[in-house]
């Protein structure tokens, strides 16, 4: 074992691989990709927000449905055809008098028909409250999606620089198990060890490959699920930063600010809203119905006699429902029963955010001490792995003693690595657990989705089929 420094390639991998994730973004490599980088990358081109983002458009379209209550309504008619007629008839006041028309015509006409509501129970009012509540629901479920898919993208990086990390101890791991061989044949050769010595270290080599061939598989998988959540293959990663300066700095604070704003929560809130919109529509139907409705018809060649007639009528029409066979009354109590679901829905809702922001706390806690932890193990590792070397070298330990210790090291250095990388997720973990993940908290370059825009190109559009492109 001469000539060989055993935490020489370990202690360079943690320093300059992950070990650095504390640092802050200027001391990263300008050539590598960055964890704000893959975050925009995501924000951008990742189909599942994409398709939420058009859900919002679509339910955009649910207001100027509502607010066309509001409006007339106007219908064309026209008909032409052919007809031929043969009539004869007899006179009542001249006695045995007979008339005989006959003959072809093409009857044919025009008319335009306007229709205006005037109340119907509020329930036009009610519909687009209820709309515009749904359209709210809708931005608010398109956060949770944000904060999802940018939660996946920082798990997605993080992972892929972790099983990076691995993936490289773990080759080197076998480069000085190779060299350990060498020596244990070499003192072998010499008389200085036997052969279960060599043996050993044969078996070890061999589970040092196999652990390579493991790690090489997560790292496949890995590189993957990256191109998935962040739409590109991945170059070299640089380390990534923990967020803790945007999040609450207790857990009561925490709890507050997610019970309040965490999209779930406001989700919550407008689709109860809704609920409540759908009994005033639903108890509308029990009010009068009051329009009015004006006509203009032109006809021609209704008859053989008479060339064009010309009709034009405004008639006010007045509704007042009795009875109706029940079905208002059952989607009345049906409404009702589903605005008490919704009201236990924001109970549950906020009782699933408030968990999940302890939960968060909890594992940041026990990530930043994780690393403390870890850190101690390496240092030790590394003093014990030297001490049983020398103590190999005078013949009071054995080979086995030396592969223990050896694989001990790798294994507090992978807990390290590992340790780094739940520090950065855990910290994103929070943020997104209190509502705070999110394009313009974490201060990312990159021009942010608005959902209003498409809202208000659509909300008094009164015709056309052009779909705005909302962005």
């Amino acid at each position: 074992m001469a000539g060989w420094t055993p935490g020489r390639w370990a202690r360079g991998l943690a320093v300059g691989t992950i070990a650095c994730a504390g640092l802050p973004p200027m001391f990263l490599s300008a050539h590598a990709d960055t964890l704000d980088g893959a975050l925009v990358l995501a924000y951008q081109n990742n189909p599942t927000l994409n398709s939420q983002r058009a859900s919002v458009r679509a339910t955009d379209e649910g207001v100027p449905q509502a607010l066309s209550g509001y409006r007339p309504r106007v219908t064309f008619n026209g008909t032409v055809g052919s007809q031929y007629t043969d009539s004869t008839t007899r006179s009542a006041t001249l006695g045995a008098t007979y008339t005989q028309l006959s003959g072809n015509m093409t009857p044919s006409s025009l008319g335009v028909t306007a229709t205006q509501t005037l109340y119907n129970g509020f329930q036009t009012a009610n519909r687009t409250r209820q709309a515009e509540s749904q359209v709210q629901a809708a931005r608010e479920t398109l956060r949770v999606t944000e904060q999802a898919v940018l939660l996946s993208a920082v798990t997605a990086y993080m992972n892929l620089l972790r099983d990076t990390a691995i993936l490289d101890l773990q080759r080197r791991n076998v480069e000085v198990l190779q060299e350990q061989l060498r020596q244990t044949r070499d003192r072998f050769n010499v008389g200085e060890v036997t052969r279960t010595d060599v043996a050993q270290s044969e078996s070890r080599l061999a589970a040092g490959r196999s652990q390579v061939l493991s790690a090489e598989a997560i790292y496949k998988a890995s590189v993957a699920t990256y191109r998935q959540v962040i739409g590109v293959e991945p170059g070299k990663l640089a380390a990534g930063s923990p967020v803790d300066r945007f999040s609450p700095r207790d857990l009561t604070s925490s709890i507050g600010v997610a019970t309040a704003t965490h999209p779930q929560v406001t989700t919550a809130e407008y689709n109860l809203d809704a609920a409540l919109q759908q009994v005033k529509v639903a108890e509308g139907a029990l009010y009068p119905t009051l329009s009015v409705q004006g006509n203009v018809q032109q006809a021609y060649e209704s008859s053989l006699l008479q060339l064009r007639t010309f009709n034009a009528s405004v008639i006010g029409q007045l509704t007042v429902p009795i009875y109706q066979g029940g079905a208002e009354y059952s989607l009345i109590r049906q409404a009702k029963e589903t605005m008490g679901q919704r009201r236990l829905d924001l109970d549950t809702a906020r009782d699933q955010v408030r968990q999940n922001v302890v939960q968060s706390w909890g594992q940041l806690d026990a990530a930043k001490a994780n690393i403390e932890a870890t850190q101690a193990q390496v240092q030790a590792s590394e003093i014990a792995l030297n001490g049983v070397r020398e103590e190999a070298r005078v013949g009071q330990r054995t080979t086995l003693d030396v592969l223990n210790a050896q694989q001990e090291l790798v294994n507090a250095r992978v807990s390290l690595v590992s340790a780094q990388r739940d520090r950065v997720v855990a910290s994103f973990t929070l943020l997104a657990a209190v509502g705070r993940l999110s394009p313009q908290i974490l201060g990312l370059r990159v021009p942010t989705y608005d959902s209003g825009v498409h809202y208000h190109q659509v909300r008094d559009t009164w015709a056309g089929v052009r779909t705005p492109d909302g962005r």
